[in-house]
């Protein structure tokens, strides 16, 4: 079938993240991370051999390239490219919901 079709709840997790890595899907060739993560928290400095999308669907995200930061509201995205670090916090009051 050229459509597949999963829920969110059923993807691998972890403490803050439900994610679809495609080459454990099929070998389709893409990911998508579905984060939920409490105020202060987030992942730190990393980075991927790929371009990573980062939409912040709720709350508010600092994200940092190891050199600057800057600050990133709902409705608002920012594209990571491939082999640049970064990481990001959770730096609202709330919930921050993001589909990287």
């Amino acid at each position: 079938m050229g459509i597949r079709f999963l829920k969110q709840n059923e993807l691998p997790t972890d403490a803050s993240s439900h994610e679809f890595v495609g080459e454990q899907h099929a070998g389709v060739g893409a990911c998508v991370i579905f984060v939920d993560v409490a105020p202060g928290e987030g992942p730190r400095l990393h980075r991927h051999p790929y371009v990573e999308i980062l939409i912040v669907v709720e709350g508010t995200a600092t994200f940092d390239d190891g050199q600057s930061k800057r600050e990133v509201k709902a409705g608002e995205m920012a594209v990571v490219e491939a082999g640049q670090p970064h990481g990001f916090a959770n730096s609202g009051a709330g919930r921050l919901r993001q589909i990287d």
